[in-house]
C-alpha cells in the first residue's frame, strides 16, 4: 500500500507491505502501487509528524529495506548513527569492516529505500561537506538542522 503525506520538506510517499515500511521517498512516487491503509503507514505517518516536531529521535515503526546483503549491511550501519550526529562514508566503511568500500557505501546510501528512518541524511563528506541527497541538499540541511536543534531534548 502507498500513502502520500505532506511534510515540512515537501511531499513524502510511504510504502508498506505486510505491516512494515518498505519505502519512504520524496515526492509523489511509485504511483503504480495502490493507495491504501496499513498499520505501518499509520504509525509511520504519526512518527514522522513527531520527528518533524522535534519530539521523536528513534523510530519504532517496523521496516523492511530490500536490497543486496552489502546494502543491507550499510543500512544497518546507518541506523547506528545517533540522532543529531553525522558520519562520513569512510566511517561507515570502517564500521562495516570493509574500509576500502567507500564508493560502494556511497552507492548503498544513494539507494536507501527508506530515507529519514534509515538516516542517510546523517552521512556527510570526509571534509564535513554536505553531499548528495535524494531529497535535495536543502532537505538534507533542514533535517540535520532539525536534529541539531533537538538533540539534547
Amino acid at each position: 500500500m502507498r500513502r502520500l503525506i505532506d511534510s515540512p520538506i515537501g511531499s513524502i510517499t510511504l510504502i508498506a507491505e505486510e505491516g512494515a515500511i518498505t519505502g519512504l521517498y520524496f515526492g509523489d512516487t511509485n504511483q503504480n502501487i495502490p493507495l491504501g491503509n496499513d498499520t505501518a503507514l499509520d504509525l509511520c505517518e504519526k512518527e514522522l509528524a513527531d520527528y518533524f516536531a522535534g519530539d521523536l529521535q528513534v523510530f519504532s515503526v517496523p521496516i523492511n529495506a530490500k536490497g543486496t546483503p552489502f546494502r543491507q549491511q550499510v543500512w544497518e550501519a546507518l541506523l547506528e548513527i545517533p540522532y543529531g550526529k553525522t558520519a562520513s562514508y569512510s566511517d561507515i566503511a570502517v564500521r562495516i569492516e570493509n574500509p576500502k568500500s567507500v564508493r560502494a557505501v556511497g552507492g548503498a546510501n544513494h539507494n536507501n529505500p527508506i530515507s529519514i528512518i534509515i538516516p542517510c541524511h546523517r552521512v556527510i563528506g570526509a571534509n564535513g561537506s554536505l553531499t548528495g541527497y535524494g531529497g535535495g541538499l536543502e532537505s538534507k540541511k533542514w533535517l540535520l538542522n532539525l536534529e541539531e536543534k533537538y538533540k539534547d531534548k
